[in-house]
């Protein structure tokens, strides 16, 4: 009941954030999206700072429900691009909230998901071992830094057209493949290609810009 009344508030507040904006988020306007006193939310979420970290775990949980939960059939390839073309989606679909991925730390049970998720792809590249933590977060560093660019208006040259456009962010994600090929074995980089812009995506994973 507990864990059901939390996911409530959780959800409101974020829609609150994407009608709103990250100012307006306050424990009294989320409190009264819910039907609630803004003191009856502290046994649920906290106060606001949790409640921030909240946002963040269901960020999470939303890009984690969007890329899928069985990649044991998907080359570490197509995952990486599943997951970067579901991370550019995920802002754009909470452009207000996304940047809190970039600004806090992770501190839920879901807020890791990401982390977890590159290390895996870089692990099943053979990448090794002491090197996967450093390229990880050179990925996600990429990931969440061009994408709240984009929302935000900071990445320098971004405008509504290439907002609406895919091409430019899949020549990036197909750079990172490479950059994982390069920190790969010797052996698994005499071996790998690097897919094409035309390769298909995992049943399922729509392109960035669809």
């Amino acid at each position: 009941m507990v864990d059901d009344k939390r996911r409530q508030i959780l959800d409101q507040a974020l829609a609150l954030v994407d009608e709103r904006g990250l100012a307006a988020m306050s424990m009294r306007a989320v409190a009264e999206r819910v039907g609630l006193t803004s003191m009856a939310l502290y046994p649920y979420v906290g106060g606001k700072d949790a409640l921030l970290d909240g946002l963040v775990d269901l960020l999470h949980l939303e890009l984690g429900s969007a890329v899928g939960g069985d990649p044991s059939d998907i080359d570490w390839k197509h995952r990486l691009c599943a997951v970067g073309r579901a991370v550019r989606a995920l802002a754009r679909a909470h452009p207000s909230a996304f940047p809190l991925l970039l600004n806090r730390s992770a501190a839920g049970p879901s807020a890791a998901w990401l982390a977890g998720a590159l290390q895996n792809i870089l692990s099943d590249a053979r990448v090794p071992a002491a090197e996967v933590p450093r390229t990880a977060r050179l990925i996600c560093a990429f990931l969440l830094g061009y994408t709240t660019g984009e929302v935000t208006g900071g990445l320098p040259g971004s405008n509504p057209e290439t907002l609406e456009g895919a091409a430019e962010f899949d020549a990036d994600l197909e750079d990172l493949v490479r950059l994982v090929e390069n920190a790969a074995t010797p052996s698994e980089r005499a071996t790998s290609t690097t897919p094409s812009k035309s390769a298909e995506l995992p049943e399922g994973v729509r392109p960035a810009g669809g």
